[in-house]
């Protein structure tokens, strides 16, 4: 009894106390704009992304992800842009965010009408002000500084 509680324990340990594994796509048109939705939780202007589903790998969770929050199509991702661990980087749970910039075509819809109130393209001169949803303003500058992180 004693050893079955112990694997029970283990597996719930597994479930609960360890991090969730995501993707932000930073993704590119073919103009150069980058493409953010507009989060129905917080109302905030974010990177398309999402929690990687069981017996994905990341490409196609970016590929599901970036269809189902922008309705564009993956033509490639071009590089890592980062991977974000910090336990406080969402505010819901504690994610791991693997960033990845992706050059994306297609025409812009929301399709995730519970999580994305709205979709648009925007200049590099001209993203929006003030704060990112989660922490994709770091993200997002990181990229813009051509940086690769680790954080």
């Amino acid at each position: 009894m004693r050893r079955l509680w112990h694997i029970f324990q283990t597996v719930l340990g597994l479930i609960f106390r360890h991090p969730l594994t995501g993707t932000s796509i930073i993704s590119r048109l073919p103009d150069g704009r980058i493409v953010l939705v507009r989060r129905r939780d917080n109302g905030l202007w974010s990177i398309p992304g999402g929690l990687v589903d069981w017996g994905e790998d990341i490409p196609t969770a970016v590929r599901r992800e970036l269809a189902e929050e922008t309705g564009l199509e993956l033509v490639k991702i071009s590089r890592l842009v980062g991977v974000y661990s910090a336990p406080d980087r969402d505010p819901r749970l504690h994610s791991i965010c693997v960033v990845v910039e992706a050059q994306v075509n297609g025409q812009m819809q929301v399709k995730d009408e519970l999580e994305i109130s709205e979709v648009q393209a925007f200049e590099l001169t001209s993203l929006p002000d003030g704060k990112l949803s989660h922490d994709h303003n770091q993200q997002l500058q990181d990229y813009l500084n051509g940086l690769t992180t680790l954080a």
